[in-house]
C-alpha cells in the first residue's frame, strides 16, 4: 500500500541522505511495532467470538407473537385528528394526530388497505400520501392487525451515502478510495469482533484495546500508506487509545455509571443477559477516541518529518513541532466537544425542561456519561501529542546516527554525477582520433599541420614554475628559491 503513496508530495525532493535517514527511521520503528502486531493478531484470533445467539433471548423483544413479519405500504390518505385521548397524550392535549390510511405492498395481504393511528411527532414530521412506511404484521385468531413502525428511509440514505462517497473520492482521489476500505474495515470488525464480544459479557477493556488497535493497524496504512510517518502516528494512536481505554474503566467504575439511561437499554440488558451495560460505556469511550486520534497523530508526525529538513538539533525539532500541535489540540478539543454536544443535544434539552440547578443535572448519568465520554477522549488526544512528536523525533534522531555510522555503497548515479565535477586530467579520456591525410581535401597529415600552425604565445615566464594538475604528487622542489 506504501507504494501507492510514493508519489504524494510529503515523499518528493528528499536527497539520498535524507531517504536514508527515513529507512533507518522505519527500521527502528518497525522494530518497536512487530510485538506489538504480534499481540494484537494472537489476541484476535483468541477472542474471536463464536456464535452469540446462545446469549441472546428471543423471548423478551418486540416482536413476540409466532408468524410475525415486517411489511412495506404506500401512504394514500392522510386524516389529521386531536391527540385527546390518545395513547400517550394527556387531559388537554390540543395537538394534532393523524390516522393513515396504507396500501400494502408486499406480504401475503398485497394490494390491500389498512388503517392506524399515528402520534403527533410522526405526523408533524411530514406524512403525506405517496410516501412509505413499514408495519408489523402480526397474525391473531381470525385476523391480522397492522401497526406503524417507521418510515421507509433506504431511498435517502443511499443517496446521501453515495454523495458522501463520490465528494470524498473527487477530492481526495486514490486516498479517499483507500480510506473508505478502511471505513469499511472498521465497521465489520464492530459489528463482527466487537459487539459480539460485548454480548457474551467479555471484559470490555481487553475488547476495545484489542479492537481498536486491529482497526487502527489496518486502517492507518490503508488510509496513509506505509511510510514512517504513518508507523509514528500508529505508535502515538495506541498510546492514546491505552490511555482512554483505562481511565474509561477508571470513570466508569468511580462515578457509577451502570449503562442504563432510556428504556431501550433495559431491554438490551433483559435480552442479553450476559452483557454488563457498563461494559458499553467503557468501548463507547475507546471507540469515539479512535478518529480523533488518527486525524491529530497524523498531523503531528507530518509535522515532526517535514521540519526535520531544517531543523537538525532534537530539542529545537520537539519545540517548533509542538508548537504546531498545541495549537491542533486546542481546536480538536472544541470539534470533539461540538460533536458530543450535537449527538446529545436532547439530552442538554431536559437542562431546560426540568428547572433544575445545573450541578443536579449534572451528576445524573445521561449527563455524566456524556461528559466523561468527551472528557476522557480529549485526555488521550491530548497525551498522544507530545508522545508522537517524542517518537517522531527521535525516530529521525536514531534514523540521522544509524545512516551516518552504515557504510553506503555509492549509486552508479551518484558516481556519474560526480565525474562531471571531476578535474579533466583525472579521468580516462578517449584520445581523439586525427582525420587521415586526403590530397584531394586538402587535408594535410596531423604532424606537419600541427607544425605549420603558429606556436601560441606564452603568457607566463619561461622559467616560472610549472603548476601540478590537481591530485599528482606534489613535488617541493618548484617552490625552492633558486640558489
Amino acid at each position: 500500500m506504501g507504494h501507492g503513496h510514493s508519489h504524494d508530495a510529503d515523499e518528493v525532493a528528499l536527497t539520498p541522505e535524507q531517504k536514508l535517514h527515513q529507512r533507518s527511521a522505519m527500521r527502528i520503528l518497525i522494530a518497536a511495532l512487530i510485538p506489538l502486531a504480534v499481540a494484537t493478531f494472537a489476541a484476535l484470533v483468541w477472542m474471536w467470538p463464536k456464535s452469540s445467539e446462545t446469549h441472546i433471548r428471543t423471548d423478551t423483544g418486540t416482536v413476540q407473537v409466532p408468524g410475525t413479519t415486517i411489511q412495506r405500504g404506500t401512504i394514500t390518505q392522510v386524516t389529521p385528528l386531536t391527540c385527546e385521548n390518545q395513547a400517550g397524550s394527556f387531559p388537554g392535549d390540543t395537538s394534532v394526530c393523524a390516522t393513515l390510511t396504507v396500501t400494502i405492498d408486499d406480504g401475503p395481504d398485497k394490494g390491500q388497505s389498512t388503517k392506524f393511528d399515528i402520534s403527533s411527532p410522526v405526523y408533524e414530521s411530514g406524512a403525506k400520501p405517496g410516501q412509505q412506511v413499514r408495519m408489523y404484521r402480526v397474525p391473531v385468531e381470525g385476523a391480522t392487525i397492522y401497526s406503524f413502525i417507521d418510515f421507509e428511509r433506504s431511498t435517502p440514505l443511499l443517496f446521501f451515502v453515495i454523495l458522501f462517497a463520490v465528494a470524498i473520492v473527487a477530492v481526495a482521489r486514490v486516498r479517499g478510495v483507500l480510506s473508505l476500505l478502511g471505513l469499511g474495515f472498521a465497521f465489520w470488525m464492530l459489528t463482527q469482533f466487537m459487539m459480539p464480544n460485548l454480548l457474551q459479557g467479555k471484559d470490555p477493556l481487553l475488547v476495545g484495546v484489542v479492537g481498536s488497535a486491529a482497526i487502527m493497524f489496518v486502517v492507518l496504512y490503508t488510509s496513509h500508506g506505509f511510510t514512517v510517518r504513518t508507523t509514528t502516528a500508529l505508535v502515538g494512536t495506541l498510546f492514546g487509545l491505552l490511555v482512554a481505554a483505562i481511565l474509561g474503566v477508571i470513570g466508569t467504575r468511580w462515578a457509577h455509571l451502570t449503562g442504563v439511561v432510556h428504556e431501550d437499554d433495559f431491554m438490551l440488558a433483559a435480552s442479553a443477559p450476559d452483557l454488563k451495560l457498563t461494559s458499553i460505556v467503557v468501548c463507547s469511550i475507546i471507540v469515539g477516541a479512535m478518529g480523533a486520534l488518527n486525524d491529530v497523530t497524523i498531523t503531528q508526525a507530518s509535522a515532526v518529518w517535514e521540519l526535520s529538513r531544517s531543523e537538525k538539533r532534537p530539542w529545537e525539532l520537539y519545540r517548533s513541532a509542538m508548537r504546531i500541535g498545541r495549537d491542533h489540540i486546542a481546536s480538536t478539543v472544541y470539534t470533539i466537544a461540538f460533536a458530543s454536544a450535537g449527538a446529545a443535544l436532547s439530552v442538554l434539552l431536559l437542562i431546560e425542561v426540568y428547572h433544575q440547578p445545573i450541578r443536579q443535572m449534572l451528576v445524573q448519568e445521561m449527563f455524566a456519561g456524556e461528559i466523561l465520554r468527551t472528557v476522557i477522549g480529549s485526555i488521550g488526544l491530548v497525551l498522544a501529542v507530545p508522545l508522537t512528536t517524542a517518537v517522531g523525533v527521535i525516530s529521525v534522531t536514531a534514523g540521522r546516527a544509524v545512516a551516518d555510522s552504515t557504510p553506503a555503497s555509492e549509486p552508479t548515479e551518484d558516481r556519474a554525477d560526480r565525474g562531471r565535477y571531476e578535474h579533466p586530467h583525472e579521468k580516462d579520456e578517449e584520445p581523439v582520433r586525427e582525420p587521415a591525410h586526403d590530397p584531394a581535401l586538402g587535408l594535410a597529415p596531423a604532424a606537419s599541420r600541427r607544425s605549420a600552425s603558429p606556436a601560441p604565445e606564452d603568457d607566463e615566464p619561461k622559467d616560472a614554475p610549472v603548476r601540478p594538475r590537481r591530485g599528482a604528487p606534489r613535488d617541493d622542489s618548484i617552490f625552492k628559491r633558486p640558489e
